[in-house]
């Protein structure tokens, strides 16, 4: 699988748990959601279908991930997951060339287009993912991640 190697995962729930944590109070509930989503993602990988990459720094240590999981039955868009970047990486173009990535992954496949789930109050990412061509097509009171936060939906359709 492009960009894994041994200990990626835990490394991608650590970068979430500790991140959201500190940031946001999330806990163990929300740790456990990644782990098992993101567990299950990596083993189902679909080669040239679904898309994954990180980046490590000169020691190893994950700076930032994105994944993109290729439209599925009953979904017809791609879902946009795992996306952070390390406190280090923030600020130096990493989320955008990995968005950039993504997108690119999906425009070659043909899907129509790419949703994300994310929450209110990130407005970093939310200016991101509008830069993106992402818009803001649902919210509510729905908290998936047990952050007590108000859910929001985001979607980028491919241009015809």
């Amino acid at each position: 699988m492009p960009g894994y190697r041994p200990g990626l995962i835990a490394d991608i729930v650590r970068l979430h748990a500790e991140y959201y944590a500190r940031e946001w109070g999330f806990g163990l509930p929300f740790e456990a959601k990644v782990a098992g989503e993101l567990s299950a993602f990596m083993t189902g990988f679909r080669t040239g279908l679904d898309f994954f990459a990180a980046e490590d720094d000169d020691n190893g240590a994950l700076l930032g991930t994105i994944s993109l999981e290729a439209p599925l039955q009953g979904e017809p868009l791609a879902h946009l997951r795992w996306f952070i970047t390390s406190d280090q990486a923030r600020g130096t173009g990493l989320g955008r060339r990995l968005m950039d990535e993504a997108i690119a992954h999906a425009d070659v496949n043909g899907f129509p287009g790419i949703y994300l789930t994310t929450f209110d109050g990130l407005k970093p990412a939310r200016h991101l993912y509008e830069r993106f061509g992402f818009a803001l097509v649902a919210e509510e009171e729905r908290d998936q991640w047990s952050g007590g936060v108000r859910e929001q939906r985001f979607e980028r359709h491919k241009v015809r």
